[in-house]
């Protein structure tokens, strides 16, 4: 069900700490951690602490949780003191998506290139 954890998530699991991540800041509601795999020199997700599969589905349910992705990406570039930087929302496979959990890319520390990808 959405918003409640899923025992198959990734994501849930570090929630609920039951795998490590380097959590770069937390509140209520989210959680920020830096990226495994980076694709960038600073490369954090910022995620809800509830299960949505993707951005669209968590703004429909909690769009004041998804304003809270959208402002602790934010926090989270000031805190690593990017000036400039990227958030990216991937959703479904063919745009990259591998964890169906709704989170955000803070994406900084060199040349973002427009067009992405």
């Amino acid at each position: 069900m959405a918003g409640e954890p899923q025992d198959d998530c990734l994501f849930c699991k570090i929630v609920g700490g039951h795998i490590p991540a380097t959590i770069v800041r937390e509140t209520e509601t989210t959680v920020a951690f830096r990226d495994i795999n980076p694709q960038a020199p600073t490369h954090i997700l910022v995620i809800p602490k509830v299960h949505h599969p993707d951005a669209a589905s968590l703004a429909a349910a909690e769009p004041g949780i998804a304003a809270d992705i959208l402002r602790e990406a934010g926090q989270v570039a000031e805190g690593e003191k990017l000036d400039s930087y990227r958030i990216v929302f991937n959703t479904g496979t063919g745009a990259g998506q591998t964890v169906w959990h709704a989170h955000a890319h803070v994406l900084g520390g060199r040349g973002m290139e427009w067009p992405p990808g």
